[in-house]
């Protein structure tokens, strides 16, 4: 599949005073190389993937290291360390995302829940836009007891949804658990994060938490 490629308005000539064939053939030259430039664009987008020849905004992020809630009960950002992919959206140091250009988007996260204790906990996860929540966008999630001594319960929290964005709007993403893990002080609910693993198996990271946001269409 090729690749479109910017079509520029020709720099059409000026007419003479006076009528001048070369001129006339010059400026039909000019008006066919530009049709003929704007039909290769038209007809890449015709083809059954025209739409693998569109760039459009995204971003991909994810996070390689354990995350804890503040405490019980406390809404916690989201952290990210890792940009995987993005177009069209700077992933900021406070750990939102801005989208640079208007649209609907759709959102897909997720996050790699453990808990510790040998109770069950409920968790929370749900969106935030200029620091305001995003209405219907949170998911509870109910955590199961730990299976044993040192060997959390783990499930993957996730959900997807879609929405309107205005350019320069930030994006977080939070969660909330009732009893936070705490390292010596509290069993409980934490963001999970497992390395590259080799033994007994060959497998590649679990992120603690994974996130992309791509666009759908114009409002």
């Amino acid at each position: 599949m090729s690749k479109i490629k910017a079509v520029a308005s020709p720099n059409l000539i000026l007419a003479p005073t006076e009528y001048s064939q070369i001129r006339d053939e010059q400026l039909n030259n000019e008006l066919r190389l530009y049709f003929n430039r704007l039909n290769t664009y038209l007809n890449v987008l015709q083809d059954s993937s025209g739409g693998s020849s569109l760039s459009m905004p995204h971003i991909a992020a994810s996070s390689n290291v354990d995350q804890y809630a503040s405490g019980d009960d406390v809404p916690t950002l989201v952290l990210w360390d890792t940009l995987d992919s993005g177009e069209g959206f700077t992933l900021n140091s406070d750990n939102t995302a801005t989208a640079l250009e208007d649209g609907i988007y759709n959102i897909d996260f997720g996050i790699q829940l453990a808990n510790t204790d040998n109770t069950l906990h409920n968790a929370k996860l749900w969106l935030r836009v200029d620091n305001e929540d995003v209405p219907r966008s949170s998911v509870v999630f109910t955590m199961p007891a730990r299976k044993s001594a040192g060997v959390p319960f783990l499930l993957l929290g996730s959900t997807s949804l879609t929405f309107e964005i205005l350019a320069g709007q930030k994006i977080g993403l939070y969660w909330v658990t009732e009893q936070a893990y705490e390292s010596g002080v509290q069993d409980g609910v934490y963001l999970w994060y497992e390395a590259a693993t080799t033994t007994p198996y060959v497998s590649p990271a679990t992120p603690s938490a994974i996130g992309a946001i791509t666009f759908v269409s114009r409002n």
